[in-house]
């Protein structure tokens, strides 16, 4: 039986994941948040929960032992998280990382969307999110990072993917859409590994997300 936690489990992403690994596989789950309420209840049979925030070392090392898959849903700097989670499954000898984050990491989104991406995110932002990826790709992990373009609620899934080095296409992807392609590779590990994926909702190009 397959063994998956999900960092930041209350994460808009990561519910969807939730209930779809409930609904579709025969997988246990370990939800990791700083507040475990917010996804009570629990499956017991299925589910454990553990209350941590991703920066404390030994709670996270413990909740990622014996895991087969982690999924980090995160929000915040994500340099230190990147860091800790880095360093807790290289101790913890877990090897598959599926890591969510944004668009722009290597100045890939072309035009004046691309312009614009950089200016309204901020440069201390971007930064951050870029020495964060390059730690996962530059560690021994089998990372999938997940470059998403500006996320929404909608319940559809359409989207395309791009592979590192390539241009950045669409503006605008459906967290279902995100989820969708994180189930896949939960289904697959093998699929996608040691990549960094662009996803976007086919036909959303322009030069602003809405």
């Amino acid at each position: 039986m397959t063994k998956i936690i999900l960092l930041g489990a209350n994460g808009r992403i990561a519910r969807i994941v939730r209930q779809r690994i409930l609904a579709e596989t025969d997988a246990s789950l370990t939800l990791y948040l700083r507040d475990i309420k917010r996804v009570m209840p629990i499956d017991d049979s299925r589910e454990t929960v553990i209350e941590g925030d991703v920066n404390d070392y030994t709670t996270l090392t413990q909740a990622v032992t014996g895991q087969d898959i982690v999924v980090a849903d995160l929000g915040g700097r994500m340099t230190p998280l990147a860091a800790t989670i880095v360093k807790v499954m290289t101790t913890a000898n877990v090897n598959r990382l599926i890591w969510i984050t944004g668009l722009g990491l290597y100045h890939e989104v072309p035009g004046e969307f691309g312009r614009w991406v950089e200016e309204s995110i901020g440069t201390p932002i971007m930064d951050d999110t870029r020495v964060a990826a390059a730690d996962i790709e530059t560690s021994k992990l089998n990372a999938t990072i997940i470059r998403a373009a500006y996320m929404t609620d909608e319940d559809k899934i359409d989207y395309e993917l791009t592979e590192k080095g390539t241009p950045f296409k669409g503006t605008l992807i459906s967290r279902a859409s995100i989820a969708d392609l994180i189930m896949n590779i939960l289904k697959d590990p093998e699929q996608h590994s040691f990549s960094s994926l662009g996803i976007d909702e086919p036909g959303t190009d322009g030069d602003r997300p809405y």
